[in-house]
């Protein structure tokens, strides 16, 4: 049997902490060795008690959970704990991945939602102790390898490689995958230098498209092009991005 982790809350809502020591007392995966209520003790607590795992709130007074996880991350130590932010405001979620937290649960917090996200960093656990040089390499990659995406109650995981394209709505990126679709709140420029250009590019200004999933470009005449995708839909090339569509046709 794996061993329990050893797990902190931190969050200053009372209500909100007894709900989640109700719900680690149910999993036996867990061993809760204590309780903070804002980031400085979650730091102090940290470094006294050395867990493997934080449950860790957003939005707290003086310093906040995206503060304690800079602090951990810049410290460098090897037995950082894992984190998971347990928050009622999905609108972070994109800059709390960027701090390579394992999941990002939603406050009310369910026992079979915060079970998947503890799996999760049991399996990661698991991972680099398999393989701690597969393990280096994969933090060193300057791409995103996935993004997370609010989806009804909870946020969903979706794969770079899942994705077919990624089409701009506003101040939203729908990120189309398969006959799904799903909307992320950043802009196209930010979610452009995450992309490995090796697999991604931008057509259009409000268009990015996986690279194997283009058939064909299509030369319309007044230097109108279109590419051609595997659904046979097409979409139109901006002049500013044509010459990069060339280059992946050899031209």
């Amino acid at each position: 049997m794996t061993t329990p982790l050893r797990t902190l809350i931190v969050d200053d809502e009372p209500l909100a902490v007894e709900r989640l020591q109700l719900i680690c007392a149910r999993l036996e995966q867990l061993n809760l060795i204590g309780t903070a209520t804002d980031g400085q003790s979650a730091l102090r607590m940290t470094e006294e008690l050395s867990p493997d795992l934080l449950l860790l709130d957003i939005t707290m007074p003086k310093l906040d959970g995206m503060g304690v996880a800079r602090t951990l991350a810049k410290a460098g130590s090897t037995s950082m704990p894992a984190i998971i932010f347990v928050t009622a405001h999905e609108e972070f979620a994109v800059e709390a991945f960027d701090l390579a937290v394992i999941d990002y649960v939603l406050k009310p917090v369910a026992k079979d939602r915060l079970t998947r996200a503890v799996d999760r960093v049991l399996e990661r656990r698991q991972e680099s102790t398999a393989d701690d040089d597969t393990s280096q390499t994969e933090a060193e990659s300057e791409w995103a390898e996935e993004f997370w995406v609010p989806h009804k109650s909870e946020l969903k995981r979706i794969a770079t490689d899942q994705i077919d394209r990624i089409e701009a709505e506003r101040d939203y990126m729908r990120l189309h995958v398969g006959s799904r679709s799903y909307l992320m709140h950043q802009t196209i420029k930010a979610l452009e230098a995450r992309l490995d250009p090796g697999q991604f590019i931008r057509l259009h200004r409000s268009h990015i498209v996986r690279i194997d999933r283009i058939a064909g470009l299509k030369h319309e005449g007044g230097g109108i092009w279109h590419a051609r995708l595997n659904d046979e839909s097409e979409i139109r090339i901006g002049r500013t991005f044509l010459s990069k569509a060339k280059k992946i046709a050899g031209r």
